[in-house]
């Protein structure tokens, strides 16, 4: 799949709640991971969401916002993921930040250079990926 967001995470959805307008769907990911979005029911019908269905999460890497685990803070973000920093690549304003959660998960945010110095980011910092869950597009095989 040939699109622009970083992240694009593959696996089956494992859950769907039915709301009113908008679905909450559960995707297990190849790690293992357990990844929530919600989308429109309208969204779910098109797309054929079912349980046991193979999907695709898009999640854009300025979406990934990044937490120190030692913060002190609860986060209301559905998806949070613990793992460390495996690379850092810095520019002249953002710095790409990529992680692997505990299971392998590999994932990519992109943060302000001032955002970076001022948690003290490094390459092995272990970190928390927020991701909150009306941020993750989901797509299916046409």
């Amino acid at each position: 799949m040939k699109i622009s967001a970083r992240n694009q995470l593959t696996g089956k959805v494992s859950r769907v709640v039915a709301g009113a307008v908008n679905n909450e769907v559960e995707l297990t990911l190849e790690h293992g991971e357990i990844l929530t979005t919600v989308i429109t029911k309208e969204s779910c019908d098109v797309l054929g969401i079912r349980e046991g269905k193979e999907a695709v999460a898009i999640i854009k890497a300025p979406w990934v916002v990044l937490a120190n685990p030692d913060c002190g803070l609860r986060f209301s973000a559905r998806n949070q993921f613990r793992g460390k920093i495996s690379k850092m690549v810095n520019g002249a304003v953002n710095s790409t930040i990529h992680l692997r959660t505990e299971k392998g998960l590999p994932l990519t945010a992109v943060i302000t250079n001032e955002s970076r110095d001022e948690m003290e980011l490094h390459e092995g910092n272990e970190i928390v990926a927020l991701i909150k869950a009306s941020s993750v597009i989901l797509a299916t095989k046409a």
